[in-house]
């Protein structure tokens, strides 16, 4: 017999967890939708061990700014995890990055992806890709890299958690900010899809734990199941705004995420102004009042943690609002002026009533 027919069997990286040939496999599944991501710029395919764009793009530019910009998804993942749904994910995740780089006026030039899991599912993990590929097409970045790690021990199987990192440019003398912004500026709200990503704890704990609903619990206010609701994907807003910035006089833009409208678009504000936000304007989508209403949540505490129905803001010239709403609604994004920007100390505000 041979020494190594003799030798007793040792422990494995499957043994331990990690089953490489099925990160193999999800890698072969995932191939096509991120090659429906493909932006002339990208060089090689998939499986490199760097993604690889072609900057001499940049050579047009006088002066280009790169933006950069990396986030998650938040506890939402464990609503998609309990529902096993999993190919809208990626909307979340490329929504956050995607359009927190377009407030400043970048175009998103390319992205990369990371999902930490207990266990590897081929079919899962394509599920997830394909999701975010679909919102970079949408975005109108490519997708260029990424990782799929498996942790065993960390993670449950059925766990996962996403990140991702965007980049793109922006024309220096065309940066969208703060120094813009000059009293007389009017505000200008896109509605949001819903919850986006943030607050899910606060969500979550109110409708699904001291509540106790279960997520295919139908509900007459929202006119959809609980789960439904709670997985509707972030709206994306990144080639409406750069149309707008293209087209009207835009000074600043906002996204929208935790902290609620107020204290995002302070980030934009110049400290000698400050932003009044008529709520009388709008109707937040039925899903904030239930949270309230069920959890005994406070307005100011809503306002705070959610979006209520405004997914991101643009701070525009007086004499271009009518214009901005116009062309927003054109693209399909329902928009409305919200406020005014007046003489003040750098904050934002909200007063009034919502309708409905």
């Amino acid at each position: 017999m041979s020494s190594s027919e003799n030798a007793p069997s040792g422990a494995t990286y499957a043994s331990a967890g990690v089953d490489i040939e099925a990160g193999d496999r999800a890698v072969e599944l995932m191939k096509e939708w991120v090659a429906k991501t493909r932006r002339p710029e990208v060089v090689g395919g998939l499986g490199g061990f760097a993604g690889l764009f072609d900057a001499s793009a940049l050579k047009a530019y006088r002066r280009p700014l790169l933006a950069t910009s990396t986030d998650g998804v938040g506890t939402k993942v464990a609503v998609a995890q309990r529902m096993d749904v999993h190919d809208t994910i990626g909307f979340d995740l490329v929504g956050m990055v995607v359009d927190d780089i377009v407030v400043c006026g970048a175009e998103p030039l390319f992205m990369t992806d990371y999902i930490a899991c207990g266990r590897v599912v081929p079919e899962r993990t394509a599920a997830i890709v394909k999701g975010i590929a679909q919102a970079c097409v949408t975005a109108g970045c490519a997708l260029s890299g990424g990782e799929t790690a498996e942790h065993p021990g960390l993670l449950g199987p059925d766990e996962y958690d996403v990140a991702g990192a965007v980049t793109g440019v922006v024309e220096a003398d065309a940066l969208l900010g703060a120094e813009r912004v000059r009293a007389g500026d009017v505000v200008v709200a896109m509605a949001s899809s819903g919850l986006h990503s943030n607050g899910y704890s606060l969500v979550r704990h109110v409708l699904l734990e001291r509540a106790g609903w279960a997520l295919d619990r139908d509900v007459p206010e929202l006119g959809r199941t609980l789960g439904e609701e709670l997985l509707e994907p972030t709206r994306i807003y990144a080639q409406d705004c750069l149309a707008l910035a293209a087209a009207v006089e835009v000074h600043a833009m906002s996204h929208v995420t935790g902290g609620g409208l107020a204290a995002n678009l302070a980030r934009v504000l110049p400290g000698t102004v400050t932003a009044r936000l008529d709520r009388a304007t709008w109707a937040p989508q039925p899903v904030f009042g239930l949270v309230g209403a069920v959890g005994e949540v406070a307005e100011p505490e809503l306002e705070k943690t959610l979006n209520m129905g405004v997914g991101m803001v643009a701070v525009v010239a007086a004499d271009a609002a009518d214009a901005a709403v116009r062309l927003l609604t054109d693209r399909g994004v329902t928009a409305w002026i919200a406020g005014e920007v007046v003489g003040g100390d750098g904050s934002a505000t909200l007063h009034g009533a919502y309708r409905g």
